[in-house]
C-alpha cells in the first residue's frame, strides 16, 4: 500500500511560484462535472423518506467534497436512528439515474482538457463508478482512460493528502511539480497537505474556509493563464 511522506506545505506551495508543473490533477464533482446539484437533490428526495427534512443548498453546505460514511452518520444523528443497510445503494441508484439524465459538463471542462499539453489525471472521493458514469455521460471519459484515481481504493478520503500523493507516484511525478483542481474546501485541504499548488475553481462566492494558499479561478479556462498549456 502507498504510503505518504508528510511535508509541511507552507515552504513547498512558497517555491512553486516560480516551479513548472508537470501534472494537473482534477477533482470530478463540481470541478469538471456539475453533479453537485443534481446529487443534493437526489439526497433531499431520498432522506424525506426516513423523516428527515433537508434542502439542496444544506446538504452542499454540510456535505460537499466529503465520502458517503460522513453523510450516512449525519442523516442517522438528524433521524435519531440507524438508517437501512440499503440506504447508501438506493441513493447511489437514485442519483445516478439524476446523473444521466440531466449531468452537463463544467463550463469550458471539455475545451480545457482537449487544449492541455501537460499530462493529467483525475482523484475524487467518489467511488469508480460514479466518476466513470459522470465522465462517460459529459463525454469527458476519453481524455482520462487509465488515469482514474478513486479515495474508495485507496481506502483513504480528502482532505487528508493520500489520495493527491498516490496520484501523482502513479503518474511518476514530485507533489512539488504537480498543480490541483479543486472546487471543495476538503479538496483543496488536501491539495495543500499534499504540497501542491492549489487551484480553487470558486464561480460563485468564495467559500468561508478555503485555504489561503489556494489560487482563486472562477472559470476553468483561467487555469492556462497560470500554468500554460
Amino acid at each position: 500500500m502507498f504510503v505518504p511522506q508528510f511535508v509541511n506545505p507552507a515552504p513547498v506551495v512558497e517555491s512553486l511560484k516560480n516551479a513548472g508543473i508537470e501534472l494537473i490533477i482534477f477533482d470530478s464533482d463540481g470541478t469538471l462535472v456539475d453533479s453537485e446539484l443534481l446529487a443534493a437533490e437526489a439526497m433531499v428526495a431520498h432522506v424525506a423518506a426516513f423523516g428527515v427534512t433537508l434542502t439542496a443548498p444544506e446538504v452542499l453546505d454540510r456535505f460537499k467534497g466529503g465520502k458517503m460514511a460522513d453523510w450516512v452518520a449525519a442523516i442517522e444523528a438528524l433521524r435519531g436512528a440507524a438508517l437501512p443497510t440499503s440506504f447508501e445503494a438506493t441513493l447511489r441508484e437514485r442519483t445516478a439515474v439524476l446523473l444521466q439524465q440531466r449531468l452537463k459538463p463544467i463550463h469550458g471542462a471539455l475545451e480545457l482538457v482537449q487544449a492541455l499539453k501537460i499530462p493529467f489525471c483525475l482523484a475524487s472521493n467518489g467511488p469508480r463508478e460514479k466518476i466513470e458514469l459522470c465522465l462517460g455521460v459529459t463525454g469527458l471519459l476519453p481524455y482520462f482512460e487509465q488515469r482514474i484515481f478513486s479515495a474508495y481504493e485507496l481506502g483513504v478520503w480528502k482532505p487528508a493528502p493520500d489520495l493527491f500523493l498516490h496520484a501523482a507516484a502513479q503518474m511518476g511525478v514530485m507533489p512539488s511539480r504537480c498543480a490541483v483542481v479543486e472546487d471543495s474546501i476538503p479538496g483543496a485541504q488536501a491539495g495543500v497537505a499534499a504540497g501542491m499548488r492549489v487551484f480553487a475553481l470558486q464561480t460563485g462566492e468564495l467559500e468561508f474556509g478555503m485555504p489561503p494558499q489556494a489560487t482563486v479561478i472562477t472559470r476553468l479556462a483561467d487555469l492556462l493563464g497560470h500554468i500554460g498549456h
